[in-house]
């Protein structure tokens, strides 16, 4: 369908952007601000994308002549036909000319008078490069009837980043993408997800029918991390204070402890560990003292003992989701000594085949891995980091979840192929992501900046060019963080009314 006429205009004479006038009726206007068009030209079909519209009419122009016409007491449009001359005028950025290997780069522009044209359905999901059969729906194109469907290892293969502020639909976002990986078949292919959960906001997935069967969830309270797994240097992750000496005797220590594991006497703890440095005799006292102090500070965080707990291995399954629920947990460097050791634990079982390709759903991912915190501070940064760099090789992927990624560590955000971005409108936080891709432009990024809730764009190697989506609603229930301020305080007060019947009767 035809929705408008190329015209001459001065300020785009490259072959980058033209401008067309907008046939539209009374009411229909064709064409909107982020839609794709078409031209045929001699070169090829040239594929468009409309970056502003602008609604003019040549009898409003001189504001002078507007002021002493209308200073009579009347309108304009009593005197002159000024309704009949209202008109839209759109600029359209070229993304390429589309063949059938493919779109290759414009060197010419469009002539004025060339017909601006609607793009059929196909068409368009041909050179976005969606995948309508088998690929993760995640909802509908903007101002297109178009299923956004993505191709599975391009959106995951190389990692994921999901940027947004609070409030903008990022969880929803991510509920989504882990409803359409549930819901795959054992032909399509199904990765394991674990998700690091901060908030509660995932544990709906496990009492919710259709996925009840395919989600766990694991309460951070219950987490253990099993001490034999440890060698002396992962536990310096966690102690990053302990010194070459003390870090060799530690080793020397937990060699002993597993031979004699080996040799039938069963798993130790780090109470264990405590003791056996205890008694060593030829051990520096100043240095057996702070040694014994480090550990005696990991013992005091309960979250050591004989054995994993749950058993990754047998834990993480194909086609199924682990829900890692944080929630309850008050100590950052708690939280961040769990993610560390499971997201290592897994990559190296991934590494010998142990489990199956999974995704690391990781929200809040700039309190795990931050950009500038000390090692201290960044107990997890590490081990994510270093699945940044190797997932992919190893099909470890990583979903990341912030709501500030100017705070998010640059060496796994610049891993991350594909970028989701809800509405962010902290200046800090859109020139770090315009910074960070080419594809987004000034007017691209103040569109981001008005973003609705639940409309996100998406660019990188999902798609071959950026999109902007209406992401679909989860299939799960509103979780309570979901909730009104007014339903928040209606429930307290039903929840707690009893007890204060009770007091009462009491006094």
């Amino acid at each position: 369908m035809e929705i408008g006429t190329i015209i001459v205009d001065e300020d785009s004479p490259s072959p980058g952007s033209f401008s067309f006038v907008v046939t539209c009726g009374e009411s229909d206007i064709p064409v909107r601000q982020g839609q794709f068009v078409r031209v045929e030209t001699e070169e090829g079909l040239v594929m468009a994308f409309v970056t502003n519209l602008i609604k003019t009419n040549r009898y409003f122009v001189r504001a002078e002549s507007v002021r002493e016409y209308e200073r009579r007491g009347k309108p304009l449009t009593s005197i002159f036909p000024a309704d009949r001359w209202e008109y839209l005028v759109a600029r359209a950025q070229v993304l390429g000319v589309l063949r059938d290997q493919g779109l290759e780069r414009c060197t010419f522009p469009p002539s004025p008078g060339q017909r601006v044209l609607t793009v059929e359905n196909e068409m368009l999901a041909q050179f976005l490069g969606l995948r309508l059969s088998g690929g993760v729906e995640i909802g509908r194109l903007r101002h297109h009837d178009v299923p956004v469907k993505l191709d599975l290892t391009k959106l995951l293969r190389k990692h994921l980043a999901v940027l947004a502020m609070s409030g903008s639909g990022k969880s929803n976002f991510a509920t989504v993408i882990v409803e359409e990986l549930l819901g795959r078949s054992a032909e399509q292919g199904r990765p394991a997800v674990i998700i690091v959960d901060v908030h509660g906001e995932y544990g709906e997935l496990a009492s919710r029918t259709a996925y009840s069967g395919k989600a766990a969830v694991v309460k951070g309270n219950d987490i253990r991390i099993g001490v034999p797994n440890l060698s002396a240097y992962q536990l310096k992750e966690f102690l990053p204070d302990v010194s070459g000496v003390q870090l060799r005797e530690l080793q020397r220590v937990l060699e002993e402890l597993r031979l004699e594991m080996r040799n039938g006497k069963g798993p130790f703890d780090l109470d264990d560990v405590i003791s056996r440095v205890e008694a060593e005799e030829g051990l520096n006292k100043q240095l057996q003292q702070a040694l014994v102090g480090w550990l005696n500070d990991l013992q005091f965080l309960g979250i050591f003992d004989y054995a994993d707990n749950p058993c990754w291995e047998h834990a993480v399954l194909p086609g199924r989701a682990l829900v890692l629920d944080l929630s309850e947990m008050t100590s950052l460097r708690r939280k961040q000594m769990i993610v560390a050791h499971v997201a290592r634990r897994l990559f190296h079982a991934r590494k010998r085949n142990q489990v199956p390709p999974f995704v690391f759903c990781l929200e809040e991912a700039q309190q795990f891995c931050p950009s500038k915190e000390s090692k201290e501070a960044a107990i997890s940064r590490p081990a994510l980091e270093t699945i940044a760099r190797e997932g992919r090789k190893f099909y470890a992927s990583l979903m990341l979840i912030s709501q500030r990624p100017v705070r998010l560590s640059t060496t796994v955000l610049s891993q991350a192929s594909t970028n989701v971005i809800l509405r962010i409108t902290n200046p800090y936080d859109l020139e770090h992501i315009k910074q960070s891709s080419e594809a987004i432009t000034k007017e691209v990024a103040e569109m981001v900046s008005t973003l609705p809730v639940g409309e996100a764009l998406i660019l990188g190697e999902a798609v071959n060019y950026p999109i902007f989506v209406r992401i679909r609603k989860k299939h799960t229930q509103i979780s309570k963080h979901g909730l009104s301020m007014e339903d928040a305080v209606r429930e307290f007060e039903t929840m707690n009314s009893g007890e204060e019947e009770d007091a009462k009767a009491f006094m």
